[in-house]
């Protein structure tokens, strides 16, 4: 029996059974899915996800298989075509790029990994091989869930299995990670709520010779001023493209695909479909011994690239909190905290994406008929869009503070402090060590990055010369039975970007519980805290 059954093998569902099998803890992921799908769907992992893709041993392979390193991700704002001058060009580095000037900068400011272009139908294979190989995790596609009856000491799913049978699953826990349209959380009886935006047809392009002829530049988002809400999407290998357009009929994609492309090119028509922009939050993230993460519980649309990027981190919170639970040093709390950390994260994302596609309409309703004309009104047009598009294209593509820089504000796993720290929901990001808040990234005196010396466990961060007792806090864990050990920080920067704070306790998926100067609270009442032994946040000071 395995102790946690994941429904849903896409991005978040294998995210959740790798970290799931790198803890220790049996899983099964089931997929209704045949086999994995042929749509880009999300093209990105942001920095933080790549930063929890480093520490499940993983980062290096999803970069050798995404975009190469050394092409930049510049996004362009086009009028009629990629061989027009264009109205905007927003340049941002290649992973090549980043990666050398963040070795320079130790302010905390830059994240340990770069982002990274790929495209889903590449990440999930990929995934779907690192989790097949993780002691512990079963994956199984062509299986559905048909039903599921949680009755408190354990779940049993009722399963539809690829040559047509059926079973039963019994676990300790279920995670829904079926998407916008999740089977487990309509059976929890779940509200998914929110607004629908936009309808849009997307058509997936195969053009070997297109990109490296771009005459405007390499890029990775073609926007073109029209009525149509154009853009072309660069997929990870550089030879397929993904159109969105509002057209009527999918027989306009291919010829509007010849007209964004403004040159002779061959390609192969691989899909095209409709799909709608949906902003939506489910009421809730847990029932009973049942979760949801990703998109069965929220959908959050393409803009500012943060759909499967808040799943991934959904997953990366549930996963270490299972184990614990599991393990038997967790608290009821641990658990009660998921939803409690997870859900205002998945609103602020949703928000978040809301402004950006807010921007990119704004931008888009200065087009006028006229814009491509060689004349004052054509070239008046031009300029007023341009003008708009630089400023409000920009809440789509430089949202580092909504990557890094969420808080858990309301966590009883985290010590409350007085007053209200950075503002989480800044596109701009702050690192800081507020508790609750990722711990910020700095080099170490030796080269190596501190979050690599920062195993799936409670660590205390220590200065050199600090007098703390560290052994009460190891005993004090201990009896939980909860990992824990100490680590020194000899670096230059550490002064400045962890805020004179010369103690900080971090948890296992590297956000802060609490920090200090020169001593330590009363072990006993911050393990407790940190290990969901309590209900409640609570003050213990910083002294």
């Amino acid at each position: 029996m395995p102790e946690v059954l994941i429904v849903g093998g896409g991005p978040v569902g294998l995210t959740l059974a790798i970290e799931l099998g790198q803890q220790g803890v049996t899983c099964a992921l089931i997929d209704k899915r045949a086999e994995l799908g042929r749509l880009p769907k999300m093209e990105r992992c942001n920095a933080r996800t790549m930063e929890n893709f480093r520490r499940a041993g993983i980062a290096d392979r999803i970069r050798a298989a995404g975009l190469p390193r050394d092409v930049p991700m510049d996004v362009f704002v086009c009028v009629e075509s990629v061989t027009r001058p264009p109205l905007v060009h927003h340049r941002y580095p290649s992973v090549a790029e980043f990666a050398a000037t963040a070795r320079d900068v130790n302010d905390g400011s830059l994240p340990l990994e770069p982002y990274q272009l790929i495209s889903q139908y590449t990440l999930e294979p990929l995934l779907r091989e690192v989790a097949e190989r993780t002691p512990g995790v079963t994956v199984r596609f062509g299986h559905e869930l048909t039903g599921l009856e949680d009755d408190g000491d354990g779940v049993t799913a009722r399963v539809r299995t690829a040559d047509g049978g059926s079973r039963e699953i019994r676990a300790d826990y279920l995670v829904g990670c079926d998407g916008g349209n999740s089977t487990v959380r309509r059976a929890l009886g779940i509200e998914l709520r929110g607004d629908s935006l936009l309808e849009l047809r997307q058509a997936l392009f195969h053009c070997p010779d297109l990109f490296d002829r771009i005459p405007i530049g390499k890029g990775r988002h073609y926007h073109i001023a029209d009525e149509r809400s154009s853009f072309l999407i660069v997929q990870d290998d550089t030879r397929h493209f993904s159109l969105h357009a509002s057209v009527d009929r999918d027989e306009d994609m291919p010829r509007l695909f010849e007209s964004v492309a403004g040159l002779p090119v061959d390609y192969e028509t691989l899909y095209i479909g409709r799909w709608t922009q949906r902003l939506m939050l489910a009421d809730r993230y847990r029932d009973g011994r049942v979760f949801i993460a990703g998109d069965a519980a929220h959908l959050v649309i393409p803009t500012g690239g943060l759909g499967m990027n808040t799943g991934a981190g959904d997953a990366v919170d549930l996963a270490w909190k299972l184990a614990g639970t599991l393990r038997g040093w967790g608290g009821p709390a641990l658990l009660d905290s998921y939803e409690r950390e997870r859900r205002p994260i998945g609103e602020r994302n949703v928000a978040a994406s809301r402004k950006a596609a807010g921007g990119r309409r704004a931008w888009r309703a200065a087009w006028r008929p006229d814009i491509a004309d060689d004349t004052p009104a054509g070239a008046r047009t031009r300029a007023a869009l341009a003008a708009i598009a630089d400023r409000e294209q920009r809440w789509s593509n430089d949202l580092l503070g909504i990557e890094l820089g969420y808080r858990y504000r309301d966590s009883p796993l985290v010590v409350s402090e007085e007053g209200d720290g950075p503002d989480p929901n800044s596109f701009q990001y702050t690192p800081t060590t507020w508790p609750g808040a990722r711990l910020p990234h700095i080099w170490l005196d030796d080269g190596t990055a501190l979050h690599d010396h920062l195993g799936r466990r409670f660590t205390l961060l220590y200065t050199p010369g600090t007098e703390a007792d560290v052994a009460g806090l190891a005993g004090a864990f201990a009896r939980y039975g909860a990992p824990f050990a100490a680590v020194e920080v000899r670096s230059a920067a550490a002064e400045t970007v962890y805020e004179g704070h010369r103690l900080i306790l971090v948890r296992p998926d590297l956000h802060v519980v609490w920090r200090g100067r020169d001593k330590l609270p009363e072990p006993g009442r911050l393990a407790a805290l940190a290990g969901g032994h309590l209900s409640h946040q609570i003050a213990l000071g910083r002294s």
